[in-house]
């Protein structure tokens, strides 16, 4: 009872505070012969917001981080089990499927975001575009939604980027059929909790030693992408078919226990899904982005656009140069059967050199993928739980919403969501399909935050919305319709069971998690916080009073 009367108490604190001008500070209507705004500040200032962080990133900056945070090699811990399920035809037509109705999103997301460039996004697009009476709730369901999904997306990325360490480590030490050293869980736990405590450090610095890391995270993506996808195919001892690749249709019921064609496809298409979301970074940072209602929906776009063409390539070039499937799944392999790209990446040059040096190499590229995507999410993680802390919509706020003294960032939120990332990595030590589960959690809760900001523009009065520069006029009902619906589609098959029969180590853990998580916090709405919390808090007045 204290703990609420606590969080009630801040934020009529800090509703009190948003009503306060500083005498020493100017109206925003008065004319400044100095300075000319930055439109993406104007619009911030006409929302009700002052300009906190320092807006200091270029078009070219927030894209890198966007990017990062999508990565091109982000699937690959999924391409097997994809493959297994239904076939490579099903898994490559898949990648072509999700893509087409990914850019929907990415439309109607991008025509919000120019119209709201703030660092809240989308629980702030939330609140306003559903209007005062169900404003505040939707800002509530999305802001959490989209904190489960960024904060468990620290955690897959963490885990991928361990996997594919423990194989580099392997195949540096020799193979898992000549004495090789495979990571046990607790040092695969421990290389977990440091890649996650590392992201978390160089968090801290100023915001454009991030985007200086997502800058060479591009080129190391974009060079390393090319080099994997032209390389790879010609290395490999023989290549498969275009017929094999485009037309090959297999289940496996013997390994996956599923013996229905249907959903054997759509479990195949759980790496597309998963690999092609994560471009509303570029709005988690419009408040630190000059011109933010114009380059934050070109960054969202044209993240979509270069994932889509170097991810497919990617998953091209691995599917032509396999030359045993069945022998990627065997436990007793080189890699022990734990990661199945690095499989396909090691019979290749294994195949070709007699030397695996080149896989290793192959691999770090892919390593590093993981190091700048996780390094991006935590980033844009700590910027919407800032921006809900602003709102007094966090327990203990005002610990949150801290900004470093120097850099002007959100440290304590970053280490708030680097302790947490750790936490539901933990179950490691005891389960295999803690992945599985933390990505189905990222996805569902990310992709799921994406659907309330689109359904309020959606079912808004037109006349009631402030278009930004990037504009849909009559054709943007239809697309957040589509966009909509494909993501209630999405989130739901991450809530299917995967493997059959469903044992403690099969299982899919998705559910529960999510329902014990959701169910928390739709009660604390009810109970406590529908009271006071009346979504985003302007802490800027203006002096005709309209925004």
């Amino acid at each position: 009872m204290a703990c609420q009367m606590s969080w009630r108490q801040e934020s009529l604190d800090r509703r009190v505070h948003a009503l306060e001008v500083d005498s020493g500070e100017k109206h925003l209507n008065e004319p400044s012969h100095a300075v000319e705004v930055d439109s993406g500040e104007k619009r911030l200032n006409e929302l009700g917001y002052k300009q906190e962080l320092r807006r200091e990133m270029s078009l070219l900056k927030i894209f890198a981080i966007t990017f990062s945070s999508m990565a091109v090699f982000t699937g690959t811990p999924l391409y097997g089990s994809s493959l297994l399920y239904a076939g490579p035809a099903s898994m490559m037509w898949g990648w072509v499927v999700v893509t087409f109705f990914t850019w929907f999103i990415g439309i109607a997301m991008a025509e919000i975001c120019s119209s709201f460039p703030t660092a809240g996004s989308l629980y702030f697009w939330a609140a306003h575009l559903a209007g005062s009476r169900w404003g505040p709730f939707a800002s509530w369901c999305c802001a959490w939604l989209e904190i489960i999904g960024v904060v468990s997306g620290i955690g897959a990325q963490a885990y991928s980027s361990s996997q594919a360490l423990q194989v580099i480590i392997l195949l540096c030490t020799g193979t898992n059929k000549d004495g090789g050293y495979f990571a046990p869980p607790w040092v695969f736990l421990c290389i977990y909790i440091g890649l996650i405590v590392i992201w978390a450090g160089l968090n801290i610095f100023a915001l454009q030693v991030i985007a200086f890391l997502d800058i060479i995270s591009v080129w190391w993506q974009v060079i390393g992408g090319l080099l994997v996808i032209v390389m790879l195919p010609l290395v490999a001892p023989h290549t498969q078919s275009a017929s094999y690749v485009f037309t090959h249709f297999k289940t496996s019921p013997e390994m996956t226990g599923i013996s229905s064609k249907p959903y054997a496809v759509i479990l195949s298409v759980l790496l597309s899904h998963y690999s092609l979301f994560g471009y509303d970074t570029a709005a988690h940072l419009t408040e630190e982005t000059k011109g933010a209602d114009i380059t934050g929906p070109i960054a969202i776009l044209s993240s979509i656009g270069v994932i889509t063409i170097f991810g497919g390539a990617y998953y091209l070039a691995l599917t032509f140069s396999i030359q045993n499937l069945d022998y990627l799944y065997d436990p007793t392999n080189e890699t022990a059967g734990a990661l199945v790209p690095a499989q396909i990446i090691y019979d290749a040059f294994q195949g070709r050199f007699h030397h695996s040096g080149g896989a290793i190499v192959f691999l770090f590229i892919i390593w590093g993928s993981y190091f700048f995507c996780g390094l991006s999410v935590t980033t844009s993680a700590a910027r919407v739980v800032y921006a809900l802390s602003r709102d007094a919509g966090v327990p203990f706020s005002s610990i949150w919403r801290q900004l470093h003294p120097k850099y002007k960032v959100p440290k304590n939120a970053v280490w708030l969501c680097a302790a947490i990332s750790i936490l539901i990595g933990l179950p490691i030590l005891k389960l295999n399909v803690v992945f599985n589960a933390i990505i189905s959690i990222s996805t569902i809760g990310w992709v799921g935050s994406y659907a309330v900001p689109i359904f309020s523009r959606l079912v808004m009065d037109e006349k009631n919305f402030k278009p930004g520069p990037f504009y849909l006029g009559r054709t943007g009902r239809p697309i957040c319709l589509v966009a909509f619906l494909w993501i209630c589609y999405t989130c739901s098959i991450f809530l299917l069971p995967t493997y059959y029969p469903i044992t403690w180590n099969t299982f899919n853990y998705a559910p529960i998690a999510l329902g014990l998580c959701l169910g928390l916090i739709m009660l604390w709405w009810i109970l406590d916080a529908r009271k006071w919390f009346k979504g985003p808090v302007k802490n800027i007045s203006l002096q005709n009073g309209n925004i």
